[in-house]
């Protein structure tokens, strides 16, 4: 049983750093009905600003904070230069802008860094502490904690705040929201940055196990995508328990079923999402759209 509950714990860890990109995809489709296919690379670039101005002798905590200002940044500018112009495009258009992005900084990370991967430190202390014969990691303490201040951090801004009413107002009808002084454009850029932060938060947090490259975050969208879908794509909540689902679903997967192996866990995850989706196709925590004829 004890072997049980590790694998609970590792999975929950990982799925913390799924959920936390679901995340950033929800709110990107929940402000413009797309899905962004290149929040994985936007976030690799992020992240390979914290490790350079490591690099350059900044300390490691600062360098994060900065990174995710520059990610900011990096969303604010990629929805006024790239995703603003085409946004009365066919949704196919936009999705094909969407892979180009992905193309874009995978490229950019590629030419200015290189494609070797580079060690990245964790922002947690090294050991842990066990309960009963579980051994439970700094990290993934440190990871499920973050997960769930942004979690309560998102809640409280989208409930409680004037900015975060007027985001859900944006992102539920953009022509009423003009009507009654809601800025619909500054929302869908700031929405677009805050989902720029979260994913780059997600890159950091997965770097020091999986190595800094230009690829790195490519198939932990997979996972991500998985998430959404499993969680909802018009729920910030639903992301955040896919994530974790698909973390402990791949982990318990992995180790229980022997014919899966280690090449194949993401068919835990991708099987899981296709029962959910059979019996509610909105996901589990999506919500019909009714339409009046």
């Amino acid at each position: 049983m004890s072997f049980f509950f590790q694998l609970v714990v590792s999975g929950l860890t990982t799925g913390a750093i799924y959920a936390a990109l679901a995340l950033a995809l929800v709110l990107i489709f929940r402000a413009t009905n797309v899905v962004n296919f290149g929040q994985g690379e936007m976030a690799t670039f992020s992240a390979y600003g914290a490790w350079q101005l490591m690099q350059w002798g900044v300390p490691l905590w600062l360098a994060v904070v900065a990174s995710l200002a520059f990610a900011f940044a990096i969303g604010i500018v990629t929805f006024r230069l790239i995703i603003r112009p085409m946004m009365d495009a066919p949704v196919e258009a936009v999705v094909v802008i969407t892979l180009g992005i992905l193309v874009l900084f995978q490229a950019a990370s590629m030419w200015i860094w290189g494609a070797e991967q580079l060690s990245f430190p964790s922002l947690f202390p090294d050991g842990g502490f066990s309960i009963g014969e579980v051994r439970v990691l700094s990290s993934a303490v440190g990871t499920l904690a973050i997960l769930l201040t942004i979690a309560l951090a998102m809640g409280f801004i989208f409930r409680f705040t004037k900015l975060g009413l007027s985001l859900r107002a944006a992102a539920f009808d953009r022509t009423r929201s003009v009507l009654v002084g809601v800025d619909v454009e500054r929302m869908l850029m700031l929405g677009w940055g805050l989902a720029a932060v979260i994913g780059a938060l997600a890159a950091i947090l997965i770097a020091p196990r999986l190595f800094l490259s230009p690829t790195m975050m490519t198939p932990i969208l997979f996972y991500g995508l998985a998430a959404a879908t499993l969680g909802g794509w018009d729920s910030p909540l639903g992301a955040i328990v896919g994530g974790l689902a698909i973390g402990v679903a791949e982990s318990l997967g992995a180790s229980y079923l022997s014919f899966i192996g280690a090449d194949m866990r993401i068919a835990v995850p991708i099987a899981l999402t296709l029962i959910i989706l059979l019996v509610k196709p909105v996901g589990l925590f999506g919500s019909y759209k009714v339409t009046k004829l």
